[in-house]
């Protein structure tokens, strides 16, 4: 297993390969469809410098607010990352970030991406909210709550020993396009 501390040098996401077993720790950012849309059209300062050689988790929360007013997670499983290959590389390399969560991979703009700008793609565990929650230690902040509604808000989030499996590559290596191409040629063998 990996040890990954954020700040993430571009050289150490470099070295990481598609199979790799990660702990992350560090504060990272939860994104979805407006977020994304508004990184790319406005590119916002309020979130730069949380991403900055961060990770960006695409992750609908479900949060509680505590009686002293600060947030818990009670639910962060992954969504799925599809949704974002518009976005995701320009997000990538705009804000300079070393990786991206989500489940179900994204496609080839997204690799292509994570290429030139020095970032991976991990897969986090569908299913299992609950339990990837107990990895989230603080709620830091949230921006565009409001006006976004919960699961679209910027969260920013501190994570201890949160389990992911590197899934894309900086050097293109893809798992999720592997096993769909592999899946095919079974599938038509069979038929």
């Amino acid at each position: 297993m990996i040890k990954l501390n954020i700040p993430i040098s571009e050289e150490d996401i470099r070295k990481l390969k598609v199979g790799d077993e990660v702990f992350l720790s560090g504060i990272i950012v939860t994104a979805r469809d407006q977020a994304h849309k508004l990184m790319v059209e406005e590119k916002p300062d309020f979130i730069r410098d949380f991403l900055n050689e961060s990770v960006i988790y695409h992750c609908g929360p479900v949060v509680r607010k505590d009686k002293d007013g600060t947030w818990s997670f009670v639910s962060a499983g992954p969504t799925t990352s599809i949704r974002e290959e518009p976005y995701q590389a320009d997000v990538i390399c705009e804000y300079h970030l070393r990786g991206v969560i989500g489940k179900g991979g994204m496609g080839e703009k997204t690799s292509q991406g994570l290429q030139k700008c020095g970032a991976v793609y991990f897969h986090a565990v569908g299913g299992a909210g609950t339990l990837i929650a107990n990895s989230v230690k603080k709620v830091i902040n949230v921006f565009k709550l409001d006006e976004f509604g919960s699961p679209e808000a910027f969260w920013v989030i501190e994570v201890k020993d949160f389990p992911l499996i590197v899934t894309m590559d900086s050097h293109g290596a893809r798992l999720h396009k592997e096993i769909l191409e592999r899946t095919k040629k079974i599938a038509k063998e069979i038929s």
